[in-house]
This record gives structure tokens, C-alpha cells and sequence, in this order.
């Protein structure tokens, strides 16, 4: 099993979407859509983990990896609704990821922020497009 992803570009931060399961063989798909989301965004990138069904550890070490990325670009990784299954237990050298209960409350801790701009997705993303989104295969 693979993961899809939706990622939207709101004013000031970004927010990533993952469904399926984070393993080690979704880590190359998860790795191209988080420089998806650092080439068509600004500030913090939320990672919304509601529909994620699990994460492996390589997956976690995914996670870690793409908030080091970030932070060399300047901008942040939040977590938004961690699997159940486990927290993400990053090394010393991964910054500092704040997490959050939900997305809901990911989004209010960034108070300013309005209805999403674009957005992307891959071809499967589980729920109905918006008529302006794009697809990604």
C-alpha cells in the first residue's frame, strides 16, 4: 500500500494531506510531494495526518528528514492528528515539530489563515477535487 496526498497552498503556510499508509515503500512519493508543497508555498507546512492509517519507522524517519528540509529553506513542519500507533520520536538533529490535536486546531494556532488557493493532489485522493485543484499522477 502507497499513500496519496493533497497539498494547499494558503496565504502564508501550507497544508500537506497523506492518506494510506507512511512506509517504507511510500517514503520516495512522500519525499516527492513535500518538495511539492516547499516549491508552491510559503511559511509553515502542516502535515495532516487524518487519514493516515500508519506510519512505519522509516516512515517516521520520513517525517523527521522532511522537517530537516524545511528548516534548510527557512519554514517548519507542524503535524496535525498523529497516528494513533505512535508519536513521532524524532533524533537531536531533527528541529523542534510542533504537534497538533487536529487539523482544526493546526489551523487556528495560525489564526490569519484564509480558504486554501490552489491545490494539488494525486490521481487517487480519496476525497471529491475541487474544481480548481489539479491532478497529479
Amino acid at each position: 500500500m502507497t499513500i496519496e496526498w493533497q497539498y494547499a497552498a494558503h496565504e502564508h503556510l501550507g497544508v500537506l494531506s497523506l492518506a494510506g499508509y507512511l512506509g517504507a515503500e511510500s517514503t520516495g512519493r512522500f519525499t516527492g510531494a513535500v518538495g511539492w508543497a516547499l516549491a508552491r508555498g510559503t511559511g509553515p507546512v502542516i502535515l495532516d495526518l487524518t487519514r493516515l492509517l500508519g506510519w512505519s519507522a522509516g516512515g517516521q524517519l520520513a517525517v523527521a528528514q522532511a522537517a530537516r528540509l524545511l528548516a534548510e529553506h527557512g519554514r517548519r513542519l507542524e503535524l496535525a492528528a498523529i497516528p494513533a500507533d505512535g508519536s513521532l520520536v524524532p533524533d537531536a538533529t531533527c528541529p523542534d515539530i510542533p504537534v497538533h490535536a487536529d487539523l482544526p486546531a493546526a489551523l487556528a494556532a495560525h489564526r490569519s489563515v484564509r480558504r486554501a488557493g490552489k491545490q494539488w493532489s494525486t490521481g487517487n485522493w480519496p476525497t471529491a477535487r475541487p474544481a480548481d485543484a489539479a491532478t497529479l499522477t
